[in-house]
C-alpha cells in the first residue's frame, strides 16, 4: 500500500480504476506478443490494430494538493495473452479478460459476471462500477421455496434496460465528465439482479446516460453497490480517464514502448516496472519541499503540476542530493551562481 494509503483514516474510500493498454513491439521471436485492438485509434467507423503486448492496469486514484486533478498511480501489471499459437514463444494457456488482473479482470469493458460476483461477496469492502450491456439479464428475487422440487434461482424477468431507457422518461443532470469537466446528459435508472445460468444473481443499480451534446454514444453504467445516485455513479465513471493520463504520459516521459527485450523474464519485467515508475515519481514529487518544486513545463491556463514538472524535479533532488553530494562536489555545486547552477541542473535534467 502507497504511504499516501496508510494515512487515511479506515473508513475511507480508496477509488480503484482499470484499464489496458496496448504496448507495440518489433520483433518476430518476442514473447507473449499478439495483435490487439488499438483503443487509441479504433473507432466505430474505423479498425485499428497493433502488434505488441496488452497491459492490464489497475490503479489508485490519488488527488494530491498540488494537482488539479487525480492522479492514476499503477499498484497491479499484467500482461494479458492471447490465444495460444499467436506468438511462438507464449506457452502460457490462453485467459480471457475476466481471468486477468489481481481481481479477476481489471479493464471495465471486459468486467463481467465473474467480478461482479466476487464484489457482491465482498461488498462490505468492495464495490464494482463498470459498463452492463443494453441487453442484460435482469431478474427479480426468487419466490419464498414452496417445499417441492427444486429452489427457484430466479423470478420473473424484468425488462432489458434498453427497453426501460427507451420508454421510461429521462431526467437531466449536469455531471462530472471525462477531461474534468461537466456534461449535460439524460438518465433512465434501473435496478434488478443479473442472472447468469449455473452461476446465480448479482444484485445490482444501473443507468442509462445520453450525452446532450452527441459527441459520446448511450451508454450504460452499473454497480454493485447500495444506494448509489446516477450521478455519483457517473462521476465514478468518468474518473476513470486519469488512467489513460497515466499511459499517455508514460509514453511521453516514461519510456513506455521503447523497451527491446523479447524473453520472458525481460518482457514481464520491463514495462510493469516502468509503469511502476509513475507511482514512484508521484510520492517522491509529493515528499519534494515545495521550494524544490519545479514547473519544468509552462503553457497557458495550467494550473497546478503535472508529471513532467515531477520527473524534472525528482531527477534534480537526485543530482543534488544523490550523485553529487555522494561525489563530494555538493558544496561546490551549491556555490555556483544561481544562473549558472540553474543551467547545470536544466541540462542534467531537462524539462520535457
Amino acid at each position: 500500500m502507497p504511504p499516501r494509503l496508510r494515512r487515511f483514516p479506515l473508513d475511507f474510500v480508496v477509488p480503484l480504476v482499470g484499464d489496458d493498454t496496448v504496448d507495440g513491439h518489433k520483433g518476430k521471436m518476442v514473447y507473449g506478443k499478439a495483435r490487439h485492438r488499438d483503443p487509441v485509434r479504433f473507432s466505430h467507423s474505423f479498425k485499428a490494430f497493433r502488434y505488441g503486448h496488452k497491459w492490464v492496469v489497475l490503479a489508485v486514484l490519488v488527488q494530491f494538493p498540488w494537482a488539479n486533478r487525480p492522479w492514476a498511480l499503477p499498484l497491479f501489471v499484467d500482461l494479458y495473452h492471447s490465444k495460444p499459437g499467436v506468438s511462438p514463444l507464449a506457452t502460457i494457456r490462453h485467459a480471457s479478460g475476466v481471468q486477468r488482473g489481481p481481481i479477476g479482470n481489471t479493464a471495465p469493458h471486459w468486467l463481467g459476471h465473474e467480478v461482479a460476483r466476487f464484489c457482491y461477496r465482498h461488498r462490505t469492502r468492495l464495490t464494482l462500477i463498470s459498463k452492463l450491456h443494453p441487453e442484460a439479464n435482469l431478474f427479480e428475487p426468487p419466490p419464498p421455496y414452496s417445499g417441492k422440487g427444486r429452489p427457484r434461482v430466479k423470478g420473473a424477468a424484468l425488462p432489458k434496460p434498453s427497453t426501460v431507457a427507451a420508454t421510461s422518461p429521462a431526467t437531466r443532470l449536469v455531471v462530472p465528465w471525462y477531461g474534468g469537466g461537466t456534461r449535460e446528459v439524460e438518465v433512465v435508472t434501473g435496478a434488478g439482479r443479473w442472472y447468469k445460468a449455473r452461476h446465480g444473481l448479482v444484485p445490482l443499480v444501473w443507468v442509462f446516460v445520453r450525452d446532450l451534446t452527441g459527441t459520446h454514444r448511450d451508454e450504460y453504467f452499473y454497480t454493485t453497490g447500495e444506494g448509489w445516485s446516477a450521478w455519483a455513479l457517473i462521476a465514478a465513471y468518468t474518473a476513470r480517464w486519469n488512467i489513460e493520463t497515466t499511459f499517455q504520459e508514460m509514453r511521453s516521459y516514461g519510456g513506455l514502448e521503447t523497451t527491446k527485450g523479447w524473453c520472458k523474464k525481460t518482457v514481464l519485467r520491463a514495462a510493469p516496472m516502468l509503469l511502476g515508475v509513475y507511482t514512484v515519481v508521484a510520492l517522491w514529487f509529493e515528499s519534494t519541499p515545495a521550494s524544490e518544486r519545479v514547473r519544468g513545463v509552462e503553457w497557458e491556463g495550467k494550473q497546478g503540476f503535472t508529471y513532467s514538472d515531477a520527473i524534472c524535479s525528482v531527477r534534480r533532488r537526485l543530482w543534488l542530493s544523490g550523485v553529487f553530494r555522494q561525489a563530494g562536489f555538493d558544496g561546490a555545486v551549491q556555490e555556483l551562481p544561481d544562473g549558472i547552477r540553474a543551467l547545470l541542473l536544466a541540462a542534467l535534467a531537462p524539462a520535457e
